[in-house]
């Protein structure tokens, strides 16, 4: 009981209560649809589907959980993923091949993500302000270079990515896993990690301890571009294609996953697992929708609904079971251990 009780365990108890909503959510699968949940071979496949359809998104929610913990928030992901899927994609641009394609769609990215940067850092701009005017402008400079039409990608290497597979597991799910683990690796080993959560926690405390919080907090946009700039060449593989309308509302996708992985919206905590996992369920949501071939709208309505009672789930704690339980006499008689040691001797 103690265990639960560990301020420091919080993070794998809401880790493992995100298993436990998969494992629900696969329950309910095979219960609308045991012929196709039977199938071992159909379940592999399907988790591969999942995998595959979160990778985008889950590259994103990595990157928006190192802004949130650094105490801001990027509303201009999606717009990014068109804009560097799109200048990426011009004939200009795929006259460079491959490593001309991706440079820009990275260098885009982390250039757009450095002037959100700067204006929250040093433009003291609100983080809301300033990505909600970077969400506009990214979606309109994209229109404007695509000329509002779809531009088609004819570079063979970055169309076979979503096809390829190494060792059975599509090589988007393995771009995945390789972002999601190097961001673990900068959050939780190195000391950019460590200032990401300083900044996050208390900005003054921070920069009283020489931490250089404006320089940090453009680092930090800048990677979440960076973010942006990979999920934007994952999506053009996809689609063989970009456009200006590509992503849309990716960045609440990302908020949502970062939020119910763990990462406070007021900063200073959260886990690259967690928003994994976060966005992982969502994806398995979607897919579960689709299989039970509900209408969107229902799918809106029960989506919204499970985001909100997995989050009250993984918010309960210890203590409140246990005044509970004292309230309506589910436990012994007697104080608990804490109560008798802070009640003075007669």
């Amino acid at each position: 009981m103690s265990w639960w009780r560990d301020e420091a365990r919080e993070p794998l108890r809401r880790n493992l209560g995100l298993v436990g909503v998969l494992l629900a959510l696969f329950a309910i699968g095979a219960f609308i649809r045991p012929e196709l949940y039977g199938d071992p071979k159909w379940v592999t496949n399907n988790v591969l589907v999942i995998m595959t359809q979160a990778a985008a998104v889950g590259v994103v929610a990595i990157g928006m959980t190192f802004v949130i913990i650094g105490g801001g928030i990027d509303l201009s992901v999606g717009a990014l993923i068109a804009l560097c899927g799109v200048w990426a994609t011009t004939y200009a641009t795929q006259s460079y091949g491959t490593v001309g394609m991706i440079f820009t769609a990275l260098a885009v990215g982390i250039g757009a993500g450095a002037v959100n940067g700067l204006l929250v850092a040093y433009g003291k701009l609100v983080p809301f302000i300033a990505t909600l005017a970077m969400l506009v402008a990214a979606r309109g400079l994209a229109a404007q270079i695509s000329g509002k039409q779809t531009q088609i990608s004819n570079d063979a290497f970055i169309n076979s990515i979503a096809t390829t597979r190494i060792l059975g597991i599509p090589m988007l799910v393995i771009m995945l896993l390789v972002v999601a683990a190097l961001g673990w690796v900068l959050l939780n080993r190195t000391t950019f990690g460590r200032r990401t959560i300083a900044v996050g926690g208390n900005p003054e405390a921070a920069r009283l301890a020489g931490i250089n919080v404006r320089g940090h907090t453009l680092a930090l946009y800048a990677l979440s571009g960076l973010c942006a700039g990979i999920a934007a060449i994952m999506l053009t593989s996809l689609a063989t294609s970009a456009q200006a309308a590509a992503a849309d509302l990716y960045e609440l996708d990302a908020i949502a996953a970062a939020i119910i992985g763990g990462t406070l919206l007021s900063g200073g905590r959260g886990t690259i697992v967690g928003s994994l996992l976060g966005v992982i369920v969502f994806s398995t949501i979607t897919n579960l929708f689709a299989i039970a071939n509900l209408p969107t709208e229902v799918q809106n309505m029960v989506k919204g609904a499970i985001i909100v009672t997995a989050v009250l789930v993984q918010q309960l704690r210890f203590d409140s079971v246990t005044k509970f339980a004292r309230r309506h006499g589910l436990t012994r008689a007697g104080a608990p251990p804490e109560a008798a040691a802070a009640t003075p001797a007669p």
